[in-house]
């Protein structure tokens, strides 16, 4: 079963299950396996527990609204 991972920022779900149906919609263009055996794996961080270049991304967002 092929495996599609996504790590990043904490999504809304209707950004989650456009993500999955995508996802698995282009694999199944390239590979030509059947959509079933795909499965979508959605890992969220929140903005304390991502940086970038030694900041947060909390950091980086702080800095950007001034």
């Amino acid at each position: 079963m092929p495996v599609i991972q996504y790590q990043g920022i904490e999504l809304s779900k209707e950004q989650k299950e456009k993500l999955i149906r995508e996802f698995t919609s282009i694999a199944v263009e390239i590979t030509k396996t059947p959509a079933q055996y795909f499965s979508v794996l959605i890992q969220e961080f929140d903005d304390n527990s991502i940086g970038s270049g030694g900041k947060s991304v909390t950091e980086i967002k702080s800095n950007l609204k001034k």
